[in-house]
């Protein structure tokens, strides 16, 4: 590889040879990424599957579980994220006068 001296160029040619090297990296990477998609394409086929059924789309309303949000004091494993319906727990905490700050995890 060629040395560049860089303390000789001026803010402009800097500026230029910065773009050039984002480009590059980027064209780079995105080479990679079609090189890696045919070998994992080609192993799918190899295996009697294409791409698309190895990696169908999540099917509607399905999603990742809410992390908790509240915790019942008298029972830790007893957890609610705040979505959907209250569990007994914590309607029996708030009836009893605890507030939903209360039961913050």
């Amino acid at each position: 590889m060629a040395d560049i001296d860089l303390t000789n160029m001026s803010l402009e040619e800097l500026k230029t040879l910065k773009n050039q090297v984002a480009r590059a990296i980027d064209s780079y990477e995105e080479r990679r990424k079609k090189e890696a998609l045919s070998v994992i394409e080609a192993k799918a086929r190899e295996l009697g599957f294409s791409i698309g059924e190895l990696y169908a789309a999540p099917k509607k309303g399905a999603s990742a579980p809410r992390p908790a949000k509240y915790q019942n004091p008298e029972n830790a494993e007893q957890t609610w994220s705040g979505r959907g319906r209250q569990p007994q727990w914590f309607k029996d905490a708030v009836e009893a006068g605890a507030t939903p700050d209360d039961l913050l995890i």
